[in-house]
């Protein structure tokens, strides 16, 4: 008999659970969620935030629900991978609906399968 049974590769659930940990508005399970996702000195850095840490990563997350509260954050795209480097694009939209950035993720995986790095750029490449 065959195993027609599909499994989602490790990197799909890793994404799925980094975009659970922007929306959940708990502090005490977004901290859980940060742990899952990052390694301890993991960090994301974009445009207006470099956080380095589990705690300054859940600040700056919290910092996001206050300036938008009700926002929504999804994918985009698929997700690209080379290695221990990937990228997917992905929406965060006001409570309204309205959009307030669109943007492409660039990450590095860590030894054990969690994030090392996230670099988010928004917007547009900009014009030659």
């Amino acid at each position: 008999m065959t195993d027609t049974t599909v499994s989602e590769p490790p990197t799909t659930a890793l994404v799925d659970t980094y975009f659970d940990m922007w929306r959940v508005t708990d502090e005490a399970e977004r901290a859980e969620l940060v742990a899952r996702v990052f390694v301890p000195d993991g960090r994301h850095v974009d445009p207006v935030a470099d956080a380095i840490g589990h705690e300054e990563l859940a600040a700056m997350i919290g910092g996001v629900h206050a300036m938008y509260p009700g926002f929504t954050i999804e994918r985009t795209s698929g997700i690209d991978q080379h290695g221990d480097q990937l990228r997917f694009a992905w929406r965060l939209d006001a409570a309204d609906g309205t959009t307030v950035i669109e943007g492409l993720d660039v990450g590095e995986l860590a030894e054990d399968g969690r994030f090392r790095r996230i670099a988010a750029f928004w917007g547009e490449l900009p014009a030659r």
